[in-house]
C-alpha cells in the first residue's frame, strides 16, 4: 500500500482533494487530524497540544492502513506540524523531526494557495502573502527532504487532473 500525502497552507483544498482521490481510486483517505483535535478542545493551543496532534495524525493514518485499496490519501501530514510549531513556538519536537526523516509516503501533493479563502474560526492565516510565504516553506522542506512531490495548483477540476498525473506516475 502506498500512502499519498496532502499538505500545503491553510484554506489550500487538501481536504476537497484528498476525497475525490479516495472516490476515484475507490480507497480510503485520512481526515486531517487537527481539526476534529482542535473542535473537541477549543481553537487556542500550545506546543503540546501541536504534539498530541502528530501523534493523533499518525494514529489517524495507521488505522485504516489495512483498509485501503492499494492507496491511502492522508490530508496533511507532519511537515504541516513542523512548520506550524516552528512558526507558533520557534521550535519543533525532536520526535517530530524524527518521524519526518522516515520514509512514509510514496508521494506528497503540495497544494497552491491560489483558492480563495474559506473563512473558518479554526483558520489562523487568511492574508495572500502569508500563504505564499508558508507554501514556499512547505517547497523548501519537501525539496531539501528530497520526498517525491508535485506541486499542484489551480481551478478544482485542475487540480484533480493534476494530482491524477502525479498519483499514475508513482504507481
Amino acid at each position: 500500500m502506498q500512502r499519498i500525502s496532502l499538505t500545503g497552507p491553510e484554506s489550500a483544498g487538501k481536504s476537497s482533494l484528498a476525497a475525490q482521490l479516495a472516490a476515484h481510486y475507490g480507497t480510503a483517505w485520512v481526515p486531517e487530524y487537527a481539526r476534529a483535535y482542535l473542535e473537541a478542545h477549543g481553537p487556542a493551543y500550545a506546543l503540546p497540544d501541536l504534539e498530541a496532534i502528530a501523534r493523533g495524525q499518525l494514529a489517524a493514518e495507521d488505522a485504516p492502513a489495512t483498509q485501503a485499496a492499494g492507496l491511502l490519501f492522508c490530508d496533511t501530514d507532519l511537515l504541516v506540524v513542523k512548520i506550524w510549531a516552528e512558526n507558533a513556538f520557534g521550535t519543533c519536537p525532536a520526535w517530530v523531526l524524527a518521524e519526518l526523516a522516515k520514509p512514509r509516503y510514496a508521494l506528497t501533493l503540495l497544494l497552491a494557495p491560489d483558492l480563495p479563502w474559506a473563512p473558518d474560526p479554526l483558520r489562523e492565516h487568511p492574508d495572500p502573502a502569508q500563504r505564499w510565504h508558508f507554501y514556499e516553506l512547505y517547497r523548501a522542506e519537501l525539496v531539501g527532504r528530497g520526498w517525491q512531490f508535485a506541486e499542484i495548483s489551480g481551478l478544482p477540476n485542475e487540480r484533480l487532473a493534476q494530482a491524477l498525473v502525479a498519483v499514475e506516475r508513482v504507481r
